[in-house]
């Protein structure tokens, strides 16, 4: 039986692939040029993503991510928990379940089956995060807890490492790695971009 590799990734994975974060200085707030994001050498750029996938060779790989783009998706991850929604997701405003692919703008008036105005599928500022519990369950399984391109600013999710078994290791893989307060595992601190910290991380899980 495959060793539970659980990775929970934020914005700093998608950063190398042309998409800011928000808590850059020029993140999102001041747009981005769309060249970097929606061509085949923005998406080039980012081999954390592609790596990760490969990874499920050897592990039984989980994904819970902080991040609303699809690039776990695209690049071949078969399990994937988003915490903060989907961007190319929408759902119905009453029924939380409806939820469909949606790739264009959502405006007022457009609607579900029933006739109920269509929302983005996305945990707005303020909201309570549906898929938490579920991610809980996920790292407390763990056999392998990776950390990957995130702030641990963001709660709940900068929590969420904490529920790991004392026992598991952590790798923390980030350019500038927060410091991590009261964790009872052993830890590794990668302080690597995404593509170089997983190239390293690849190395030391498989080869030993």
């Amino acid at each position: 039986m495959k060793k539970k590799l659980v990775v929970l990734s934020g914005a700093g994975i998608s950063a190398e692939s042309g998409i800011k974060t928000f808590r850059d200085a020029d993140g999102l707030w001041e747009g981005h040029d769309v060249m970097e994001v929606a061509s085949p050498q923005g998406w080039y750029k980012n081999a954390a993503h592609y790596i990760l996938s490969e990874l499920e060779k050897h592990f039984d790989v989980h994904i819970i991510t902080q991040n609303v783009d699809d690039l776990h998706e695209r690049a071949g991850s078969s399990k994937i928990l988003h915490l903060h929604g989907e961007l190319l997701k929408a759902r119905s405003i009453t029924q939380k379940d409806y939820i469909i692919d949606w790739k264009k703008d959502l405006v007022l008036g457009d609607v579900d089956t029933n006739g109920i105005q269509l929302r983005p599928h996305i945990v707005w500022f303020g909201e309570d995060v549906p898929a938490i519990e579920e991610a809980i369950e996920i790292i407390e399984e763990a056999h392998i807890l990776v950390v990957i391109g995130t702030s641990l600013q963001v709660y709940p999710a900068a929590g969420l490492m904490h529920y790991a078994k004392n026992h598991i290791p952590v790798y923390y893989i980030d350019p500038k790695p927060a410091t991590i307060y009261d964790l009872p595992n052993p830890l590794e601190v990668l302080a690597l971009s995404a593509s170089e910290g997983m190239e390293k991380l690849k190395r030391l899980l498989v080869n030993g």
